[in-house]
């Protein structure tokens, strides 16, 4: 007994010192490769210039990075909400298993590799997520397909020899509703650059009309660009990409609950 009491002081920091580093493991594996990592190499100059100041007595300098602080963290939680919100769910068991089961992260899964396929061939696309509002009108003016999404149908329509890569391809929940879609271009062309053509106005354009999501794969850089609100976001990379639109069409939890609910009480009621 009296040899564990001599052993609790190197305990405790021994363990405090294997959690800290596990939290860190697991937002650096989390960020890397992302925007956010960018974030991260800035926080940990942030701290070194810190340090700096406070080993050589410099009160101002202290005094002027204690009050950017207290700003740059709710600027944090506002640009990296998608990432924040990914980050955090990850951490629960019972969202794992949801995710496991979610129609919706099956879907989002395909898409995002589908996506980031064409990105890294070059191949030009133009894919508008549905929300709230009906997309019905333009649709009825396209090819209509009512076909459940599928990465190797959304591939083969982009291709260059496909009649139908021209527009965009609209899909409502996970359906595939209609190709070689034609969108309003964007008369606010501030946000376009010359080296964007007009698929980016189109997908600019019909954000700025309804509350749709427009994905744009650019046949020149490859970049993959997100445009919601009539604002578009470049160079998007594949965590963010998933982070944002999980947040935005991800069905709430409860929702999913339920249906778990009543599953297994339909399965219990049979057994």
């Amino acid at each position: 007994m009296q040899s564990f009491q001599l052993l609790v002081p190197y305990i405790v920091p021994a363990v405090e010192i294997i959690l800290i580093a596990s939290v860190i493991y697991y937002l650096l594996s989390f960020f890397w490769n992302t925007r956010a990592m960018d974030l991260v190499l800035g926080v940990i100059v942030f701290l070194a210039l810190f340090l700096f100041a406070s080993w050589l007595h410099f009160p101002v300098l202290q005094s002027l990075m204690h009050s950017f602080v207290n700003v740059a963290i709710i600027a944090m939680l506002i640009i990296f909400q998608p990432e924040l919100r990914l980050a955090l769910s990850k951490l629960s068991v019972k969202g794992k298993k949801y995710e496991e089961l979610s129609e919706f992260d099956r879907f989002l899964d395909s898409l995002t590799n589908t996506v980031y396929r064409l990105s890294e061939r070059r191949i030009g696309a133009l894919i508008l997520l549905e929300n709230q509002d009906s997309l019905d009108e333009f649709a009825s003016r396209a090819v209509v397909l009512n076909s459940q999404f599928s990465s190797e149908l959304l591939e083969s329509i982009f291709t260059a020899s496909s009649p139908l890569h021209d527009g965009a391809v609209l899909i409502r929940g996970t359906t595939i509703m209609a190709a070689a879609v034609i969108l309003p271009l964007a008369d606010d062309s501030s946000q376009i650059s010359r080296s964007m053509g007009t698929r980016h106005r189109a997908a600019l354009g019909i954000t700025q009309l309804t509350d749709a999501l427009s994905i744009v794969v650019s046949e020149e850089t490859g970049k993959v660009s997100i445009a919601r609100e009539g604002i578009m976001t470049r160079g998007v990379k594949m965590d963010r990409f998933k982070g944002i639109l999980r947040s935005i069409f991800n069905p709430p939890k409860s929702e999913i609950a339920a249906k778990l609910s009543l599953n297994e009480w339909l399965r219990s009621w049979k057994e």
